[in-house]
């Protein structure tokens, strides 16, 4: 049987990845406090021009270049930026899974119209 925390488990938890991601993270920075703090959320700025790379490698859009990416480095960029986006969360509050549930049903209700504030 696979360890549940082994890259290919069938039945990871994000917030368990997420949370050991974190611990791993806070363990090897050479920068803690708000500095590193700091770093972590300008860690999202990288990982999002990462994407805007890989969408312009795999468009073909820089003629030097060519076409460079694959729409799956696309997704996969994405998902960096999905990662790094929780574990910045996560430097921030332990109850990662509870700030981001609360938020995805307030911004689902707003954007689905089901939102009784609206």
């Amino acid at each position: 049987m696979a360890d549940q925390h082994s890259p290919g488990a069938a039945h990871a938890d994000v917030w368990d990845s997420i949370d050991d991601l974190w611990k791993w993270l806070d363990g090897n920075s050479p920068y803690n406090g708000r500095e590193g703090l700091l770093l972590r959320m300008l860690k999202l700025s990288e990982e999002v021009g990462e994407v805007a790379e890989a969408v312009i490698g795999a468009t073909g859009q820089n003629p030097r270049k060519g076409t460079i990416h694959t729409w799956d480095d696309v997704q996969a960029e994405l998902c960096d930026v999905a990662i790094t986006a929780l574990v910045a969360l996560r430097t921030l509050t332990p109850q990662t899974r509870e700030v981001f549930t609360r938020h995805l049903a307030r911004v689902t209700a707003r954007s689905l119209g089901t939102d009784a504030d609206r």
